[in-house]
């Protein structure tokens, strides 16, 4: 058996694993042997397509604080989420913003040289913290950069990690496929942070990088793990036509406008307090309606479409506050928004759901902790506000790297790996897939599956359209069972990488959608038609789902409430 040993395995490398490997390395001071695993070359994880902010409270002396920030949250979430976690999310972040700046990240500022922030949807106070609209890149960098301080890291680019290994429920280690060389090893650690990201590739009409399977999540749902409010699915308003690409909230925090077909503003009448900086779930249903209801543009393959118009905003802060924006609209929509504006409609954004952890990132299974979108600390109950998903993967970075760090300083030895565990992984990959017989296609089946997520799992839903998109996706699995690898090698095996990221695609979307059909109510994201009102008496409670051959297990765990009960939300 291949293998190699490290103290603390990070597996992802965007803001939340960065962040937990500078954690790591500056708990254990050199004394922990550190590794990060990323399926990508390490700048390449889906964090740097993040633009338009990161929120913390930064101004109490202008009227913002830690109490304005939770209740923004809280709201937002629809009341699902924590409030303990949302305390101490608010009371924590200021400190992270401050960090990066001392490690060097260029915040825009405002002319007096502070800080400056900007307005995003569901927040009562401006407190999105910004670098013009590539925020998620330049936190991205500059944590790359800050790890470069530390000798004690080693890199594993371009290496997918198949499964996570657990014994006696104590993580022993992961199966790696090397895509460079071929190569199949175990790393065997104390400690492992997933901060895998999310799945939103199992839809077509998307934000999402195409690396966004839900590796980690599936792995760590197939290891025992249960994965918690998976149904609670975020659209954001402004996905770019045709192609899905992000038009961030900034250009609507900025003071950008959405337009139907008549020119009318029509967020005044559906939030006509916050109008385009309501929260997400409440403008993506306000889009569809307009869509529905006829007063869209036709769009290709039946994507009619909305627009976000920001010329009123003149081309000076268009260049300043929106650069990557107008460069976006200008390559691929062929538009300048400084003269048009940009054809927009809701696409699949952010899990709200993932990997079920406590409020210091750990999970069920003693020595492995999750952050970023790949866990459910329960911080964004049904719907996330924007902004707060940057701010999160700091936050638990740190807490999760600090709090691994101290666990792999405590052990004395590595766990033990069964060998024939990992042979039998090895066979899996290698051999089933390689020699089932059939002539199923992947590709075929991941279209069938983001075409039947898009049409039955979208913005608005109904008992009936999830029953089918489950029947659907347990027939796609079914068909999974008589695909057909058509590259033989072990190296840079696209084919066979596919075929693994849309059987983990699956295994999500079963559990999305089975806890969807369950969830008899429309809360946040999840917006029933067939039961259109919040019922907190029987549905204020966290969904759980356990992974077992047949489907998934479902069971609830009680939302944590300290400060608010749940009232009615009007913006």
């Amino acid at each position: 058996m291949n293998g190699v040993t490290h103290d603390l395995l990070v597996l992802g490398s965007g803001i939340a694993g960065l962040r937990a490997a500078v954690e790591v390395a500056r708990v254990s001071k050199g004394e922990l042997d550190i590794a990060i695993v990323s399926k990508v070359q390490l700048m390449r994880s889906h964090s740097v397509c993040a633009e338009g902010g990161t929120a913390a409270m930064m101004r109490p002396e202008e009227g913002d604080s830690f109490e304005l920030h939770a209740w923004d949250t809280v709201r937002g979430s629809d009341f699902l989420a924590d409030q303990n976690v949302v305390q101490r999310f608010v009371e924590e972040m200021p400190q992270e913003i401050l960090q990066l700046e001392h490690w060097g990240i260029p915040w825009s500022r405002r002319p007096d040289g502070r800080i400056d922030q900007r307005a995003f949807g569901g927040h009562s106070f401006n407190r999105a913290v910004f670098a013009a609209d590539k925020t998620g890149f330049f936190e991205m960098q500059t944590l790359y950069d800050t790890l470069q301080k530390y000798a004690s890291v080693t890199r594993y680019d371009e290496c997918y990690v198949t499964s996570i290994l657990v014994g006696d429920n104590s993580f022993q280690g992961v199966t790696v496929w090397d895509l460079v060389s071929g190569e199949f090893f175990v790393i065997r650690a104390k400690a492992l942070v997933i901060a895998t990201g999310g799945a939103c590739r199992m839809f077509g009409f998307t934000t999402y990088s195409l690396t966004a399977t839900g590796d980690g999540l599936a792995m760590a749902y197939r290891a025992g793990l249960p994965i918690k409010d998976m149904e609670f699915v975020q659209f954001h308003p402004t996905g770019l036509i045709p192609s899905g690409i992000l038009i961030t909230e900034a250009a609507r925090g900025e003071g950008g406008y959405l337009r139907n077909n008549k020119g009318e503003r029509f967020m005044e009448k559906y939030a006509p307090e916050r109008k385009e900086t309501a929260p997400r779930d409440i403008v993506s249903r306000s889009e569809m309606t307009e869509i529905e209801e006829g007063r869209g543009f036709p769009g290709p393959d039946g994507l009619d479409y909305l627009h976000i118009d920001l010329r009123h905003l003149g081309a000076a802060k268009i260049n300043e506050r929106l650069p990557l924006i107008r460069e976006v609209a200008i390559k691929l929509a062929f538009i300048d928004p400084i003269d048009e504006p940009i054809p927009i409609r809701p696409a699949a954004h952010y899990f709200m759901g993932g990997i079920h952890v406590d409020i210091d990132g750990a999970t069920p299974i003693q020595g492995i902790w999750a952050a970023g979108e790949a866990a459910c600390v329960s911080l964004h109950g049904a719907n996330r506000l924007g902004s707060n998903s940057t701010a999160e993967c700091l936050l638990w970075g740190k807490i999760t790297g600090e709090k691994a760090a101290k666990f792999a300083l405590e052990q004395k030895a590595l766990a033990s790996v069964s060998e024939e565990r990992v042979r039998q992984e090895e066979a899996l990959i290698f051999d089933q897939y390689r020699h089932q017989s059939g002539e199923e296609d992947a590709y075929v089946i991941r279209e069938e599956l983001q075409s039947a997520m898009d049409r039955q799992v979208g913005v608005f839903r109904t008992g009936p359209e999830l029953e089918k998109a489950l029947e659907k996706i347990r027939e796609l699995k079914e068909r999974m069972k008589s695909v057909r690898v058509k590259d033989e090698s072990r190296v840079y095996n696209t084919n066979l990488l596919n075929i693994l990221e849309v059987a983990n695609l699956l295994d999500i979307a079963e559990a999305i959608v089975a806890g969807g059909i369950v969830r008899t109510e429309s809360r946040g994201s999840h917006s029933r038609r067939d039961f259109p009102q919040r019922d907190d008496v029987n549905w204020g409670k966290h969904t759980l789902a356990y992974y077992t051959p047949e489907g998934p297990r479902l069971d609830y765990s009680p939302v944590t409430i300290t400060m608010w009960k749940p009232v009615e939300r009007k913006y």
